[in-house]
């Protein structure tokens, strides 16, 4: 489903019992963890209900469709989006799936990490991008207990840096505006991976829109690889402090290619 999210919609509805799975799964999301809950339900014959803001795009309406995830749409305030998935909750008995708040999603992204560290074992950093934290929480994870001497950085977008802020303060933030084209990182950290952040996260790299744009064409340009802006900023990190990471050995966690082709920036 073209997104790391799959692997932690795969983790969390293998954890379930038998019982659960039945009554199906539930989640609120405007498009890769949508589509990863709704293929990996599909893969296990599990109902999905997918709760999705009626201003997502039609591009991943379609592909959770094409998933056979039963959508919901909503206005899209974080509130309207939890007061539906609750009220589907009730009604059908599913079990809610956070997309990044919890432990059994966070352990599934956490895998991505662990393959590169298994083909790499002597990297110096992994970076990743920071969004809801669920990646982050669980590479992070996967460097302290796996990595050797590694460190995990973040990179986020200046225009959306509630993690940042979240670091430096101790408590977790949030963004008054979400002004960023990279529309997979606008989610806010949670309860449950901020403690693991906060902990196991070395520090986080703060992108403009400008130097995410010049990485995903580099990206696209040089490397063909098709990803989403939220991709890139962890590249665009890399280059705005290229001098600090010079003769390093770098990994890099690519999060998504969910890219809205008619939305380029380039």
């Amino acid at each position: 489903m073209g997104a790391f999210k799959m692997r932690g919609a795969t983790n969390a509805i293998l954890n379930l019992s038998e019982e659960k799975k039945a009554k199906g799964v539930v989640t609120h999301s405007s498009g890769n963890f949508a589509q990863a809950l709704s293929l990996a339900a599909k893969s296990l014959d599990v109902p999905a209900y997918i709760v999705m803001p009626d201003s997502a795009s039609e591009v991943k309406k379609s592909a959770v469709r094409t998933y056979e995830g039963k959508i919901t749409e909503c206005p899209s305030t974080l509130q309207d989006r939890e007061a539906t998935a609750n009220k589907i909750q009730k009604e059908t008995g599913a079990t809610f799936v956070h997309p990044s708040n919890d432990l059994d999603v966070i352990l599934g992204q956490g895998t991505a990490a662990i393959e590169l560290l298994q083909d790499y074992p002597d990297l110096d950093y992994i970076i990743c991008p920071v969004g809801g934290g669920g990646l982050i929480a669980g590479t992070a994870l996967t460097v302290k207990h796996f990595g050797n001497n590694c460190k995990c950085i973040g990179a986020e977008p200046i225009e959306v840096d509630d993690a940042w802020r979240s670091l430096q303060s101790g408590k977790i933030e949030t963004n008054e505006t979400a002004n960023t084209i990279a529309d997979g990182l606008k989610t806010q950290l949670g309860d449950k991976n901020f403690p693991i952040i906060l902990e196991n996260v070395d520090e986080i790299i703060r992108v403009s829109e400008e130097e995410i744009k010049a990485a995903l064409k580099l990206i696209w340009e040089r490397m063909k690889i098709v990803v989403e802006p939220s991709s890139a900023v962890p590249l665009a990190a890399i280059i705005k402090e290229k001098h600090r990471f010079q003769n390093k050995r770098i990994g890099i966690i690519i999060s998504g290619g969910n890219v809205d082709l008619s939305k380029l920036p380039f």
